[in-house]
């Protein structure tokens, strides 16, 4: 019912974390993989790993807060593929810490060009290939919980509000062409980066999931399968939060 047999995508921030989780789950359902990041051994590394599963997966390298590079990496991608059917604007990080007060216009910049402004130019990039070739698409961008229950300290927070913010915009703007735009909320998930969180942490996150347990890479699989496949047609301009009912439990 998934098979993504022919289906290209990309996965920036692909070679790691929830990235290569999400690009995994593509691989086992028979996507071709494009993956972009600044790390070069990661990124043959993640391609490796996704060979093995038997998928045909290239890297590209690509700094996501760069737009020139953006545009780079995705002429190098489309010469390769010939086209691009999913693009999942994964790419982010935590960003400068520090109360508002205390960071300056940089470091704010900086957060905000990491988290929204890389989606921004990934995504225009992408829909503008897909409305061209006519065939429609699917853009899903990796927010966070942390845009809606908010954390204090730097941008981070704000940054991943306003990818819901364009999820909806351009959803509305990119219908018409068969091409829909949703995000992914994820609460914690293990991966290398959450394993430097304090214990107290995780088990404050563990008290707060309605099932007691924390997510893992592989509950990322599926979803981007789904969201990247033809039965996701009629969902749209939608953020799913994907934390284990941690922001419904009062506890």
């Amino acid at each position: 019912m998934f098979d993504l047999d022919g289906h290209v995508a990309l996965v920036t921030g692909g070679n790691a974390g929830l990235g290569l989780g999400m690009a995994t789950g593509l691989a086992k359902a028979g996507a071709k993989l494009a993956i972009w990041g600044r790390n070069l051994e990661r990124n043959k590394a993640a391609c490796a790993r996704l060979s093995d599963i038997g998928a045909e997966a290239v890297s590209f390298a690509c700094d996501v807060t760069l737009p020139e590079q953006v545009d780079a990496a995705m002429a190098q991608t489309l010469e390769h593929f010939g086209r691009l059917d999913s693009c999942f604007a994964n790419a982010g990080g935590s960003g400068i810490r520090g109360s508002l007060s205390s960071l300056s216009t940089a470091d704010w910049q900086k957060t905000m060009d990491l988290n929204f402004h890389s989606v921004v130019s990934t995504f225009r990039v992408a829909a503008r290939h897909m409305a061209e070739r006519g065939e429609g698409g699917r853009l899903i961008a990796t927010s966070s919980i942390a845009g809606i229950i908010g954390l204090p300290g730097g941008g981070y927070s704000p940054s991943k509000a306003a990818v819901s913010g364009l999820v909806r915009q351009l959803a509305i703007e990119l219908g018409g062409a068969g091409i829909t735009v949703n995000a992914i909320l994820p609460g914690y998930i293990e991966t290398e980066m959450s394993l430097d969180t304090p214990p107290v942490f995780r088990q404050s996150c563990e008290r707060r999931t309605v099932s007691g347990k924390i997510g893992t890479l592989e509950d990322m699989e599926g979803i981007a399968v789904f969201l990247a496949s033809q039965h996701s047609r009629l969902l749209t301009g939608e953020s799913i939060v994907m934390d284990g009912g941690f922001t419904i439990f009062p506890m």
